[in-house]
């Protein structure tokens, strides 16, 4: 079976990426109208301007212009109002375009969405789940992130399906999408939210009705990959590569290499032993024992990871010798 990231490759391109809703073939239909209309007149205008300098080159015997032109009504009259034609035409265009993004149609299906760094997480309220850095939905159904930001600005953005969206602190903003394809698609932050905004990623999985059902009934959990190989993979889904190594180098926070069954000190003065407990403590309520030499900044994922996937971290902690 191929990785998440050999089908993001593949789905790549050195142009625009390849338009994944009806609303991105729209937006592309306008965007290459107004490029190639661009090219035309640019080489169009090269053309002439080249025929000129060779035509009316100055030589030795033609060394005075026979009249001197100072207005031409008619070309005057027409250099402005058919530019002006097309602007409005464009504009036009686009609105309509803008329109078509910004009205969700009736009866969407509605996703929560909470922006903070530097993870995405999403939840399903009519279906109680929720998940990380990662979400699901069904091919051919109109869907509504509603979204919000915990601490500063983000930006929801959608290449394949062009869309982009600021998530604020403190309101909601919405954004919604119909997928017409099957397949992985990658989900950026495109505002600056701090150092780890690079990392602040998502992965969006476009399923069919059956496979998007099933996946609803196993309440959106992996439950065939190996606890050790899945937490790999949780590793950097859920962004926890971003604040802690696993070569034992020292990041936001500390590393997992070779910590299970250390002891750890902690910054009050005390000493834990990092054991599945204290593992299972710090990844749901980070706060409650903090080591020493790290602040307190890691958020709580209480509710965010399903007990396998944490007990799919602790073993793949575990295999960090």
């Amino acid at each position: 079976m191929k990785t998440i990231a050999e089908n993001l490759i593949q789905k790549g391109s050195f142009w625009l990426p390849r338009p994944a809703t009806q609303i991105a073939h729209d937006v592309d239909t306008l965007f290459y109208t107004i490029l190639w209309f661009s090219v035309a007149i640019f080489l169009a205008m090269f053309i002439i301007g080249l025929v000129f300098v060779v035509k009316y080159k100055r030589t030795s015997t033609n060394t005075k212009a026979e009249k001197h032109v100072t207005h031409n009504n008619v070309a005057e009259i027409l250099w402005t109002v058919i530019p002006l034609i097309l602007l409005m035409i464009v504009f036009w265009w686009g609105y309509q375009d803008y329109l078509k993004l910004s009205v969700a149609p009736p009866n969407t299906m509605d996703i929560k969405v909470t922006g903070k760094k530097w993870f995405w997480s999403f939840n399903y309220p009519k279906e109680g789940i929720n998940t990380l850095n990662e979400f699901v939905v069904p091919v051919n159904t109109p869907v509504r992130l509603i979204m919000a930001s915990e601490d500063v600005i983000h930006s929801m953005f959608i290449p394949n399906f062009r869309v982009k969206k600021d998530v604020i602190p403190n309101r909601y903003t919405t954004v919604w999408f119909e997928a017409s394809d099957i397949g992985i698609y990658q989900v950026f932050c495109t505002e600056y939210c701090g150092d780890g905004h690079s990392s602040m990623s998502a992965i969006l999985k476009v399923m069919s009705q059956a496979d998007y059902d099933r996946w609803l009934q196993s309440n959106g959990e992996d439950t065939d990959t190996p606890l050790p190989e899945l937490g790999k993979k949780l590793y950097t889904a859920k962004a926890c590569n971003t604040c802690h190594s696993i070569d034992g180098s020292v990041k936001v926070g500390p590393s997992w290499k070779a910590i299970y069954n250390s002891d750890r000190q902690m910054a009050d003065g005390s000493s834990v032993k990092a054991d599945d407990n204290y593992i299972r403590e710090s990844v749901v309520n980070p706060q409650a024992k903090v080591v020493k030499g790290f602040a307190p900044v890691m958020p709580a994922y209480a509710g965010l990871l399903s007990d396998r996937e944490i007990d799919a971290i602790i073993e793949y902690i575990k295999s960090l010798k």
